[in-house]
């Protein structure tokens, strides 16, 4: 089975050269009496890294790729491995750093994930758009010119440095976004 363009969606994992990738985003440009030529960038879903690849023609088609997503919890760390448990067969798998990536500055014990499949073997994970974390140190805003809303830096329990307003203390659990790890509120 295969998808042309006009199947093309975000987020759909496509296969290529054996590696999962998921479509981030996708333009199609023709110009007159000329074959139409596709920009599609993709996500390699095993390292995160991202990768723009132009094709040319009308018949330009792709394989879907075999990816599966369960729910789970991360339950530890121990040493350089990660473990999530399946909340239905409670299967748990381990996870290095390499495979997580910067996901790993966001997740807490009991933090609800999906994992992601690939051969039956976990690749990554997805992680929710923002998550709460508590503020672990925090040195007190200094007062001044705050016309411009003056930031301080906080450093929240997964060890993870972000910019925060001057009215966050310690022991405070802010909201925050995962996707650029900055500040959103406080929780």
């Amino acid at each position: 089975m295969s998808v042309g363009y006009g199947d093309l969606k975000k987020g759909m994992s496509i296969e290529m050269d054996g590696e999962p990738y998921s479509v981030v985003d996708y333009e199609r440009s023709k110009m007159q009496q000329r074959a139409p030529v596709m920009r599609i960038r993709f996500k390699n879903l095993k390292t995160g890294k991202v990768l723009d690849k132009t094709f040319s023609g009308y018949d330009v088609s792709f394989t879907p790729a075999d990816v599966q997503r369960r729910k789970a919890q991360y339950i530890y760390k121990d040493e350089d491995f990660y473990y999530f448990m399946d909340g239905q067969s409670y299967e748990q798998f381990p996870m290095n750093s390499d495979q997580l990536g910067d996901a790993v500055n966001f997740i807490i014990e009991q933090t609800e994930v999906d994992l992601v499949f690939f051969d039956e073997n976990p690749i990554s994970i997805d992680i929710p758009t923002s998550v709460e974390l508590k503020v672990v140190s925090s040195p007190p805003g200094v007062k001044g010119d705050t016309a411009q809303g003056a930031t301080k830096f906080a450093v929240l329990e997964t060890g993870i440095e972000i910019s925060v307003p001057l009215f966050v203390n310690e022991g405070d659990v802010l909201k925050i976004d995962t996707r650029s790890g900055e500040y959103l509120s406080r929780a």
